[in-house]
């Protein structure tokens, strides 16, 4: 799985929000900085050539649809980052977690339940 740009991960949020959609469709769900029609196109065409997005001819016109997952993407994304960010560790992240006080006790002690009743 190729890594996405900033702005293809948005593009790619706006398609799984909508399911299927046109480049206008796409733009008109920016808020902020919005590319010029062309510069979306192109880059929605990129991410079609990643194999992240698919489409329907409709004549000259095409509608777009996401071919992976946000669950996919997600997996694949938090992989690559706990890879490089943290050796591999899962420990090493989430005690990075519980030092930037992003996850409490509570927290920890669900997940806890949450791999002890797996079994």
């Amino acid at each position: 799985m190729q890594k996405l740009t900033n702005k293809e991960e948005e593009i790619m949020h706006i398609l799984w929000k909508l399911e299927k959609a046109f480049v206008k469709d796409v733009l008109e769900e920016i808020k902020d900085d919005k590319p010029h029609y062309n510069t979306l196109s192109t880059i929605i065409r990129n991410l079609e050539d990643k194999k992240y997005v698919g489409h329907n001819a409709y004549g000259n016109t095409h509608q777009y649809y996401p071919v992976v997952t946000k669950e996919e993407y997600r997996k694949g994304f938090m992989n690559i980052a706990i890879e490089s960010y943290f050796n591999n560790s899962y420990k090493s992240m989430v005690s990075f977690f519980a030092k930037e006080e992003k996850i409490s006790a509570d927290e920890l002690r669900e997940i806890l339940d949450m791999i002890e009743n797996r079994k």
